[in-house]
């Protein structure tokens, strides 16, 4: 099990990817029987036209300091795209002396609370290690596993139902992972990360596997195929954005394209979700005073 942790997270991250790329992606010959998956060391060194002898002190953590030369030398070898080159650049840089965390919930501020209630759309908040903070009912109603104290990517990978909801499961968390990490950056100190990824590893061996890809994505809109027990098959987008705050929040909120199957059933999905509106933050339904007049 990979642990959280910045005792080589450079070398850790290079070691990743120099054995999802093999020979051929990069044009060279292969001969004989190779015995390990990826590029070799060497390969790679000589690709990026750096010495054998100091690409392994990277990999092993013994050099922590490459130029930006060098690292934009090994990403274009290792077949990195602009993100996992910022990603690359981020690990090699000198990190301040880490802070002592709170523990705390971070606060939903009010106007996205109140989004939240009428956004007329299944919508939910994370932080930013996708701990569900706040949710509406709609929301709940299409992925049942969206409750307020979840985390998205223990659901994704311990939760059968919210396996089941899920057409295209395996891409669906694999991309929640990536852009885990790319949201986690270099900043891997948080308690809870430690305790969610040690978890996590421990449980799923398929997180396992996705987790040791080092992958970084940035938060983008993507297609999301579901089989709702209630309304059948749905293609829904899921958007993200960034919740303004020092917390790290993100709102998220499924959509269908207008006027298609998709939005209708979603309408309809809304229609049977019955209920009165409750404050997103509170789990137990309680509803502020302003609106109980």
């Amino acid at each position: 099990m990979e642990r959280m942790s910045e005792e080589n997270r450079l070398g850790d991250y290079l070691r990743a990817r120099r054995e999802l790329v093999t020979p051929a992606d990069i044009g060279l010959p292969v001969h004989g029987i190779r015995r390990v998956p990826g590029l070799r060391r060497e390969e790679v060194a000589l690709l990026a036209g750096i010495s054998s002898d100091y690409y392994l002190r990277l990999e092993q953590g013994r050099d922590r300091n490459p130029s930006a030369q060098v690292l934009d030398a090994l990403a274009r070898v290792l077949l990195l795209d602009d993100t996992a080159t910022a990603y690359l650049h981020q690990l090699a840089a000198p990190r301040p002396r880490a802070r002592r965390r709170a523990s705390r919930r971070p606060a939903v501020p009010p106007p996205t609370e109140q989004l939240l209630r009428s956004i007329g759309l299944p919508a939910f908040v994370t932080d930013r290690t996708l701990d569900v903070i706040a949710v509406n009912p709609l929301a709940s109603a299409l992925v049942p596993t969206v409750r307020v104290g979840e985390n998205r990517l223990r659901s994704f990978f311990l939760d059968p139902a919210e396996q089941a909801l899920h057409a295209d499961w395996s891409r669906t968390a694999a991309q929640c992972v990536a852009v885990f990490r790319r949201r986690l950056g270099t900043d891997v100190d948080d308690p809870r990360v430690v305790r969610l990824v040690g978890e996590l590893s421990l449980a799923s061996a398929e997180f396992r596997k996705v987790w040791a890809r080092h992958d970084v994505r940035p938060v983008v809109d993507k297609p999301i195929r579901m089989n709702h027990p209630q309304v059948g098959e749905l293609s829904l987008t899921l958007s993200k954005l960034d919740v303004d705050g020092p917390d790290g929040l993100t709102l998220a909120a499924y959509h269908a394209a207008p006027d298609s199957e998709d939005a209708a059933r979603l309408a309809l999905l809304a229609s049977l979700t019955t209920g009165p509106a409750r404050r997103p933050t509170d789990p137990t339904g309680t509803r502020p005073a302003h609106e109980t007049r």
